[in-house]
């Protein structure tokens, strides 16, 4: 029996995600999928339209067996950290395969690529340089790589990192891609798989969804918007003494930060004024989140995976744990005063600023859903 590993967002759970575990059961007809799930907000730093409990019971009702928890932690850090942690929760529970989405859809390409990164010891040197020079990271990798082809796709640039990962916790676990059917920057409803994200932009306008995804996960979407936590940002912004403390605010941009939010109406136009050639959208959005919820370097530095959350798990799942259960070597609920935890239940708290829900009894009771 094969145990295949799946590292997911579900922002929100759609059919290309019902295409994906479709395809691991044609290739794999008999196995247990496990997933590992980013909770509350996304590793681009933004509010996630679905709570962590409603992905689990999502999950679970479209043919997972066992779903983990990714924790805010490492779900709202770079790739290559996002990648290892998630590789690293999946190896706790024995996954020999891990299957992700891919535009190219060539792991042998993805593989030489990962090979050049580890082996090559000009790699970094020539990446740091170019970023030096004002580039972002996706376009420095790949000009250090002299890429004939186009990687700056968000399903190979993580698929890159979760090569790495598994080189370096696990390399007998086997990476497989899957083609990706759509466009990640498609902006429209022509078909019935479309992107996560061009789904959100619809579903807050109020436009049809209704052919893009299950029916049942419909009522459960949330109308947020990162401008939902603006004003407590600002507040955090003015008030905080050293912004510098905070993880991923680097190189003196907490000083941008303070000219602009006043003049800034809106947490895009904050970024937007903000952004440099060497900040990504996507890492002042996680800056900003980080600073919102107080996660600071040094704390950063000092949090090890201590821990990992089962989030549910269906019949075929509960047997599987129960074969595995002596050789899982981390503790499967969370250690006392771990900052790991501490983070993933401030998480919990503003997010229920932004959707206005009480939620975070799902992360202190910390019982899996169980289906039957």
């Amino acid at each position: 029996m094969n145990v295949i590993g799946i590292i997911a967002e579900y922002n929100p759970f759609h059919n290309g995600h019902i295409y994906h575990i479709n395809k691991i059961k044609e290739l794999y007809p008999d196995s247990i999928i496990v997933a590992v799930v980013n909770g509350y907000f996304t590793q681009r730093g933004t509010i996630s339209v679905l709570s962590k409990e409603d992905k689990a019971k999502i999950s679970l009702n479209n043919n997972i067996d066992i779903v983990l928890e990714l924790p805010f932690i490492y779900g709202t850090q770079a790739s290559d950290i996002f990648a290892y942690n998630s590789v690293k929760i999946l190896n706790e529970l024995k996954v020999d395969h891990i299957v992700f989405g891919s535009e190219t859809n060539d792991i042998d390409v993805l593989n030489k690529i990962v090979d050049i990164e580890l082996n090559d010891p000009t790699y970094q040197e020539k990446v740091k340089e170019l970023l030096e020079s004002g580039m972002n990271y996706p376009t420095a990798m790949a000009k250090a790589l002299n890429l004939t082809q186009d990687f700056n796709n968000p399903n190979d640039l993580l698929g890159i990192s979760y090569i790495k990962a598994i080189r370096q916790i696990n390399p007998n676990i086997i990476p497989v891609t899957i083609k990706r059917t759509n466009d990640y920057h498609d902006n429209e409803l022509n078909d019935n798989i479309v992107s996560a994200s061009n789904i959100r932009e619809k579903f807050l306008i109020g436009d049809d969804i209704t052919n893009t995804l299950p029916n049942n996960v419909i009522p459960l979407l949330k109308k947020v918007t990162n401008d939902k936590l603006f004003n407590l940002l600002k507040f955090k912004i003015l008030t905080d003494k050293d912004l510098s403390i905070y993880l991923d605010v680097d190189e003196g941009i907490e000083y941008r930060l303070l000219k602009y939010v006043n003049e800034s109406k809106t947490l895009d136009e904050l970024i937007v004024n903000v952004k440099t050639k060497r900040y990504t959208y996507n890492k002042i959005n996680r800056m900003l989140l980080h600073i919102l919820i107080g996660l600071t370097k040094k704390d950063n530095d000092k949090m090890t995976l201590d821990y990992f959350k089962i989030l549910g798990f269906n019949e075929k799942g509960r047997e599987y744990l129960k074969t595995i259960r002596k050789d899982i070597t981390l503790p499967t609920t969370p250690v006392k005063d771990s900052l790991v935890f501490k983070y993933e239940l401030q998480a919990a708290y503003l997010y229920e600023q932004a959707t206005k829900e009480s939620l975070n009894n799902f992360d202190i009771k910390n019982i899996p859903i169980q289906k039957k």
